[in-house]
């Protein structure tokens, strides 16, 4: 009976895990999504915090997420339906 009762904890405990597991997964992708999204002006303000922590310029950086911003804003301006999905023009 006792066999029985560690079984079905370590089932549980192992559930758990799987699901802790799962979300923490669900989160890195979404992360890595987000990320290659908005890359280059999260890269551009990066490395701008660090220039300036570092006590250098920020310009390059600020340049950078300027430039990232700008074609963001060009993009989002464009007609877009799952004709141009894929970048193709709709025939």
């Amino acid at each position: 009976m006792n066999s029985i009762q560690s079984l079905k904890k370590m089932r549980q405990s192992g559930q758990g895990m799987t699901e802790y597991i799962i979300i923490v997964a669900l989160i890195a992708v979404a992360a890595i999504g987000v990320y290659s999204y908005f890359g280059q002006a999260i890269r551009g303000q990066t490395a701008q915090m660090t220039n300036e922590l570092a006590g250098g310029s920020s310009t390059a950086g600020k340049d950078a997420a300027n430039t990232a911003n700008t074609s963001a804003g060009t993009a989002a301006t464009n007609k877009q339906n799952l004709g141009t999905y894929s970048g193709q023009a709709a025939k």
